[in-house]
């Protein structure tokens, strides 16, 4: 399985796709914020998108609206990886779309797992 993991923080980048290798053998491509994503996403067509919410030029809800209108990656499940926790701004992103939403920190030994959970 494929993942494209889209967020500014390139630690973050490092940690989940180490996880997401060593935890459940995906094969993982990295975009560095919305616009690189987008193109990245209808480039490599990712089975699973993890999506940070909070990044610079263009915000996860601005991301997952263009991955939505490429006909690449419009039914592709996106999970939101984010610090937002308040009920209100999950229920949101939910409702943008997202088949579910992993808080940061996230735990490096459960994370693939965490994944599989959301998109089965």
């Amino acid at each position: 399985m494929k993942v494209l993991i889209i967020d500014d923080d390139a630690d973050i980048r490092f940690v989940a796709a180490m996880s997401l290798r060593a935890g459940g053998g995906f094969e993982v491509v990295e975009a560095s914020g919305g616009l690189d994503g987008v193109s990245k996403a209808r480039e490599e067509q990712p089975d699973i998108i993890l999506l940070d919410m909070m990044m610079p030029l263009m915000d996860g809800a601005q991301t997952i609206a263009a991955l939505r209108m490429q006909k690449e990656t419009a039914t592709t499940p996106v999970i939101f990886l984010t610090a937002k926790t308040i009920v209100a701004d999950v229920q949101r992103m939910k409702d943008l779309g997202a088949v579910g939403v992993l808080i940061k920190p996230f735990d490096p030994r459960t994370l693939a797992a965490d994944v599989l959970a959301l998109v089965r």
